[in-house]
């Protein structure tokens, strides 16, 4: 905010570099003519450790403040400062902006604090003062302010990029912004310095960033003033805390333990090491200890105190920290001691490189194996060699879930050409870069760029690791899947040499690849064998053996794909815990997506809420936009049951959000489904119809090859329901081909119903007693409910009202077992229409009794005009002839003394929530101008 009324005010004004008195703004600025107008505008300086005032650039601007015109205060006395600020605000209220105040001389420091202590509330002088935790100050409000989250930080580089010398109308490239963010450390100043020494072209990332990124110098010396100030045994231990950061995680800290013993070895007292190391005073709060771990606060010092060490002494603690690491033994000890030498390496060695990338194994995590590839890197010679060690460190860094560290590492990477084929094989050869770009592009690209990918990787990474070339080859099926292109997902598989991996692994390709290929029965026999009798995957002796999470997740899809939906259910919850144990993280959202829908498809409509929730915040947390979209089309399934209906629509519109840039047709196909769904239970069958379609019937915009046919019973009940002509007997006749072949239980109750629908009113009655028997035997509350909701619904239109209200009834009840608000209020609506009171069900919510004088079909009518509906559609709505809604409208009108559907819309507005009004047209799911759902 200070920034930014700064760049407005437009005029400044600074001590010159030799004033002896107050620096800028507190000095000139604060007292002066057009000085204190600048202040009062907002002005924002800081000073150094000479006193002088240097600014920092305005949030809006990536360039320093134009340099003012310099003058020579003459030194003060705090009354005398009291009295020029109290005469500078008398035109107007005067802020005055002290920055680094800790840095100022004593005298300065006095006078400010004396200053902001006696103006009290209604001075029309405000302060305010950054300052560090000294003594000076205390006693003033305070407010302590931490490093910025990483959204305001994204938001300050937006708009430092956007303005300034290097100001560029390009965005920002996400790689060059990950590295900038994590860099910057959340320090505005930091981030404004950084970025201010990057040309528009590395911005943009046309150019490579350089390493270490520039900038950082101004702002780490910032600390030296504090360091310098320290006792030796205190800038000893800061040094070691500092070097010993260096193998940990990003914000681990590190081990008091290995603290103390580093302390004593270097020969630092014991009695300063107890108070430093259990109070934060012998190091004027810079190390903070939480239970066993320590801590500077800020995290920035760390950096600050190794940019101020010379690099001998630097060197030398690394080494005294690698050989304790070494003395301590173990696997976590050899790969932080050969961390903690890489740091104390004055140049390239080739040998440390190598052991370094020797030990960067298992059980480490992806983590600390990316870090110390990449250190490995930094000290190879062979430019070939670093390449591969960066693209390896860019794997694991992938794996870890860190996809904007992934992708920095591959830009130090060199070109395909420059790398040579004659590598070791844990480097993985001249293939792995392009295999690590298609692992990122599966999880946040375009599917068919991951495709492209991770089909070329393959081809490259063959002759010599068959391991990944088998894991690229796996990816690009599962991008040709995701995508709906069956002919991209043989060919993928029909690389892939089953032989060394087990008979599991070969009957799942096998019949994978034969229910693609159009040989169903063929295909369920060969994955049939990834399960035992039971339908289970525990009983299969090679998942029993090694519960490995990827081949679990297979016979989930497997179970899936055969129907075996209870089995589906129990394999991804033993998938879900064998990631959960052994990871990796970057498959927790998948495992969480696979278990919420085969629980979608079991009916379990809460648990799948549930787990898709969590996988939605496991794909933020290891950037995977893909897996994103795929679990909030989840989610809008999950909502097009339990409503509400907004929920359902904003699930809808992130699922195609993220779905129709990538060309994602599967969470595409749901999402549209989900809507579509939605637009029944509030119903609005005309919608429904109108936005399904395009997904079952043939045609251009037909929905992927693995859902559409799930989304049948709901197309046939909204193009019955809303009066839509149409030839049914294709897409009838197809889901009763796929129903002979499934396992899936609700799969012949869904086909009678349909049939049941499309049946001449004499056979009806017997198709839905036949649907309902084979409810019975399947279970699920929710099918059958809306089973008994089309069979109460038919009979009622048929005058049979007092049969209807059994089917109603019990639809009702079961709606309600299932939490499937909007359905129960449908059921509720027939059921009332058909003569029955329903308590605690739909009912006037006015609290003034206004639709008290109507009938309860009355009530009904009114409130789908009041929402915008025509005649026409509240007769769909309502199964009633628009004639009939005619008449009862014209009593609604006299009864409430109305004249116009205007009126009864105002009247009942607090009551009623407005029916969006939809596009008539199908449109493709992968349309972004896809139809608006409740």
């Amino acid at each position: 905010m200070l920034y930014g009324t700064a760049s407005a005010a437009g005029t400044a004004a600074t001590a010159s570099a030799d004033s002896a008195g107050l620096p800028d703004p507190v000095g000139p600025a604060a007292y002066t003519g057009p000085a204190a107008r600048a202040a009062s505008a907002g002005r924002a300086g800081s000073a150094d450790r000479g006193g002088r005032a240097t600014h920092a650039a305005p949030a809006d601007r990536a360039g320093p403040v134009p340099a003012p015109e310099p003058f020579t205060p003459e030194p003060l006395t705090p009354e005398e400062l009291l009295a020029r600020l109290r005469d500078g605000s008398t035109d107007r209220p005067l802020l005055v902006c002290a920055d680094d105040a800790h840095a100022w001389d004593p005298a300065c420091r006095t006078a400010l604090a004396a200053a902001a202590r006696r103006l009290g509330p209604g001075s029309g002088v405000g302060i305010l003062i950054a300052a560090d935790d000294g003594p000076a100050f205390a006693g003033l409000p305070t407010r302590r302010l931490g490093p910025l989250d990483e959204d305001a930080s994204a938001a300050l580089l937006d708009r430092l990029a956007g303005a300034g010398a290097g100001a560029t109308t390009d965005p920002l490239d996400p790689v060059v912004r990950a590295e900038l963010l994590r860099e910057g450390a959340g320090n505005p100043r930091l981030l404004t310095a950084l970025l201010g020494h990057l040309t528009p072209g590395r911005l943009t990332g046309r150019t490579p960033l350089p390493s270490p990124l520039p900038g950082a110098e101004g702002v780490l010396e910032a600390y030296a003033y504090r360091l310098d100030a320290l006792p030796a045994p205190a800038r000893a231990l800061l040094l070691l805390a500092a070097a010993a950061q260096e193998h940990e995680p990003a914000g681990a800290g590190t081990d008091a333990l290995l603290l103390l013993r580093a302390g004593t070895r270097a020969g630092l007292p014991r009695d300063f090491l107890d108070d430093a190391l259990f109070g934060p005073a012998a190091t004027e709060g810079l190390l903070q200890r939480a239970g066993s771990r320590v801590h500077f606060s800020p995290p920035l010092a760390a950096r600050a105190v190794l940019h101020h060490t010379p690099p001998a002494r630097r060197r030398a603690a690394h080494e005294l920290l690698a050989a304790l690491l070494g003395e301590a033994g173990g696997r976590a000890g050899t790969l932080a001691a050969l961390a903690q030498r890489a740091c104390a390496a004055p140049g390239p060695d080739h040998a440390l490189a190598a052991r370094l990338e020797a030990a960067a194994t298992a059980p480490y995590s992806h983590a600390e194996r990316s870090s110390a590839l990449a250190r490995a890197a930094a000290l190879t010679p062979d430019p070939p060699l670093r390449s591969a060690r960066f693209a390896a460190a860019a794997e694991q860094a992938a794996h870890a879930g860190d996809p904007d560290r992934a992708r920095a590492l591959l830009a130090r990477t060199a070109a395909p050409a420059e790398t040579g084929s004659g590598l070791a094989p844990t480097t993985g050869g001249p293939g792995l870069a392009p295999y690590v770009h298609g692992l990122l592009a599966l999880r946040s690209g375009p599917a068919v760029d991951a495709h492209e990918a991770l089909l070329a990787a393959a081809a490259l990474l063959g002759p010599h690791d068959s391991g990944r070339a088998l894991h690229a080859l796996l990816g690009a099926a599962d991008a040709a899947w995701v995508r709906g292109d069956a002919g991209g997902y043989l060919e993928a598989m029909g690389r892939v040499d089953p032989t060394p991996y087990g008979d599991a692994f070969a009957s799942y390709r096998a019949g994978m690849c034969a229910v693609l290929a159009g040989r169903t029965a063929e295909g369920h026999a060969l994955l049939r064998r990834c399960l035992d009798p039971d339908g289970s995957a525990e009983g299969h002796p090679v998942l029993r053996r090694c519960p490995d999470p990827a081949g679990l997740l297979r016979a989930g899809v497997a179970a899936l794909v055969l129907g075996e939906v209870a089995a589906a259910c129990r394999i991804g919850a033993r998938a879900l815990g064998a990631v959960r144990t052994r990871g990796p993280e970057v498959l927790l959202p998948q495992a969480l997506e696979y278990l919420a829908y085969a629980e979608l498809r079991a009916g379990l409509h809460a648990a799948a809420r549930a787990h898709a929730l969590e996988g939605l915040h496991a794909a933020r947390r290891t950037g995977q936009p893909n897996s994103s979209a795929r679990l909030h089309a989840v989610l809008a399934l999950a909502a097009s049951v339990e409503g509400p209906g907004e929920a359902c629509a904003a699930h809808c519109d992130a699922a195609l959000a993220g779905a129709v840039p990538h060309g994602l047709a599967q969470p595409a196909t749901l999402a549209t489904w989900a809507r579509g769904r939605a637009d029944l239970a509030a119903g609005r069958p005309e919608e429904a119809a109108a936005r399904l379609g395009p997904l079952v019937r043939p045609g251009p915009g037909q929905g992927h090859f693995a859902v559409r046919t799930l989304a049948v019973p709901c197309y046939v009940e909204a193009v019955v329901l809303g009066g839509r002509g149409g030839e049914l007997s294709s897409v009838v006749d197809e889901f009763a081909a796929w129903a002979d072949r499934t396992a899936d239980p609700q799969a012949p109750a869904q086909l009678a119903r349909c049939r049941a629908l499309t049946a001449p009113a004499d056979e009806a009655d017997a198709r839905y007693a036949e649907a309902l028997a084979h409810h019975d035997r399947a279970g699920g509350d929710f099918e059958r409910a809306r089973t008994l909701l089309l069979y109460g619904q038919w009979l009622r239109r048929r005058r049979r009202t007092r049969e209807a209200r059994t089917p109603l009834r019990d639809a009702l009840v079961a709606f309600q077992r299932c939490s499937a608000r909007a359905w129960a209020e449908r059921a509720g609506g027939e059921l009332r229409a058909a003569g029955e009171p329903v308590a605690g069900a739909v009912r006037d919510t006015g609290g003034d009794g206004v639709l008290s004088a109507l009938t309860p079909q009355q009530q009904r009518i009114a409130r789908c005009v009041a929402e915008g509906a025509t005649n026409r559609e509240v007769a769909l709505r309502l199964s009633l002839s628009p004639r009939t809604v005619d008449h009862h409208l014209r009593n609604v009108f006299a009864a409430l003394s109305v004249r116009s559907r205007t009126e009864l819309a105002r009247l009942l507005g607090p009551q009623t929530s407005p029916m969006p009004r939809t596009s008539r047209s199908p449109q493709s799911p992968q349309s972004p101008q896809s139809p608006q759902g409740p």
